[in-house]
């Protein structure tokens, strides 16, 4: 009988392809946490920049509607009383950034008040939010 030392061969477990099935589960995974974004803000169609870039963090939304309405998380607020309703709605967190989003037929000037009025009451981190791609 010819013998080819492949029966004296011991069992072993191939770990290469167990770490890809572990690294695709950890990609679905990161991916399915990032997907999940809690946005309170009101529906309003973002203008659109080649810039733009998401952060996805806590932050104090502040929305102008096409009306140039605004709301602070949700609720309507007049300008006057807009840098308190920011300050109320940062609650503990003082550093909290703020972002302004609106209607692409909003007035421009409106969010610039909003962005001076934050600035000038000490708010640090103030952005304008916009749609991710351009059309």
């Amino acid at each position: 009988m010819i013998t080819s030392g492949y029966e004296d061969r011991k069992v072993r477990i191939e770990m290469v392809p167990f770490m890809d099935v572990v690294f695709l589960l950890l990609v679905f995974f990161i991916y399915a946490m990032l997907s999940m974004v809690v946005h309170r803000g009101l529906r309003v169609e973002l203008p659109a920049a080649a810039t733009a870039e998401v952060d996805r963090y806590e932050y104090v939304g502040v929305t102008i509607t096409k009306d140039n309405a605004l709301f602070v998380g949700g609720e309507p607020v007049e300008l006057s009383a807009l840098v308190d309703a920011v300050r109320q709605r940062a609650g503990s967190a003082r550093d909290l950034p703020v972002f302004i989003n609106g209607d692409q037929r909003s007035d421009l000037g409106m969010a610039v008040r909003i962005l001076d009025l934050l600035k000038s009451a000490g708010v640090r981190e103030v952005s304008i939010e916009c749609a991710e791609e351009v059309p």
